[in-house]
């Protein structure tokens, strides 16, 4: 499956990609590029919610500048992955093990088979939330696990008892499908600069809405009520006192202080009770840190490069 190219974003040299199907029928689309010669290792980037691989091009070359062969999938749902429901531009999951499937037969099926090793794993918001899941499960596939604002939970009193109770009710209702309250069919990312949650960077936010604009398909919209029901529940589990402490593989959390996607102080507490794990809060960014400024893209991977092993020194 041939992936989206644009003059600002062109594709990566050396790409493979092509689709692979999960046990219980899901088509996901991958991507993996080759390390530099005489290099070994291998970044596996996970999305966040409504992203594509397409709006990790610049991270793939900031890998691969690295030394690091790279391998990302769309999330079912989302991308050139397969839909759910009749309207693609709602995302849908029945619950958040759906995800950790897509994760299993990715390694499974991509990483393993055709990735150098060591692996290490790169992922952002949802996508950190699901690698929570699978290292707090005991999978060891990857040796070090970076995550860029993980969705530990919400701002203020979004995942409050009254508004999961009102999520869950609408999804007992048969209303699983519907964008939730005050959501709409407008693709995620393509609405003005001005006051966007996501990045302060504004070629790159028109960047990526440009790869909108190209190919519309690729993105979603608003959350639909059935995905926000899963995510409240995982993001629950996430406030177990002994969650933290159960995950034995090394973790980096990367945190924005001017997130109001995800909650930055929930990061900091979660992190703090991690026995292999440390976090960074990145003064003055935006949610996607990836797609930010480069004084703050480069704390990110200043930290990055002293947490995974193999990385050599960037000026």
């Amino acid at each position: 499956m041939t992936l989206v190219s644009i003059p600002s974003n062109p594709v990566p040299e050396d790409v493979v990609s092509g689709t692979i199907k999960t046990p219980d029928g899901a088509e996901l689309r991958f991507a993996r590029w080759a390390p530099p010669a005489g290099r070994k290792g291998t970044v596996c980037v996970f999305t966040g919610r409504s992203e594509q691989i397409e709006k990790y091009f610049e991270t793939v070359r900031d890998l691969r500048d690295r030394g690091f062969a790279v391998a990302m999938i769309d999330w079912r749902g989302q991308g050139h992955s397969s839909r759910r429901l009749r309207d693609p531009r709602k995302g849908f999951v029945r619950d958040f093990t759906d995800y950790e499937v897509d994760a299993e037969t990715f390694v499974q099926q991509v990483v393993l088979p055709d990735c150098p090793p060591p692996h290490f794993a790169l992922a952002h918001s949802m996508g950190g939330a699901v690698l929570l899941r699978i290292a707090h499960a005991g999978k060891r596939w990857f040796d070090r696990i970076v995550l860029s604002a993980p969705m530990i939970d919400l701002p203020g009193r979004t995942t409050s008892l009254p508004v999961r109770t009102l999520v869950r009710t609408l999804r007992y209702l048969g209303r699983g499908g519907s964008y939730v309250i005050g959501g709409s069919d407008r693709l995620t990312g393509t609405n003005s600069f001005i006051n966007n949650p996501l990045t302060s960077d504004p070629v790159r936010y028109a960047r990526n809405a440009a790869i909108l604009e190209e190919d519309p398909t690729l993105g979603i919209a608003s959350p639909t009520i059935a995905w926000t029901d899963a995510a409240f529940r995982a993001m629950m589990t996430f406030r177990s006192h002994d969650y933290p402490s159960r995950i034995r593989q090394p973790i980096l959390m990367l945190a924005a202080s001017s997130d109001t996607i995800v909650s930055t102080a929930a990061i900091e507490e979660f992190a703090y009770h991690l026995r292999a794990g440390s976090h960074l809060v990145i003064a003055g960014s935006k949610h996607e840190i990836l797609q930010e400024q480069d004084r703050y893209r480069s704390q990110f991977w200043a930290a990055f490069d002293a947490f995974v092993p193999g990385t050599p020194l960037f000026g």
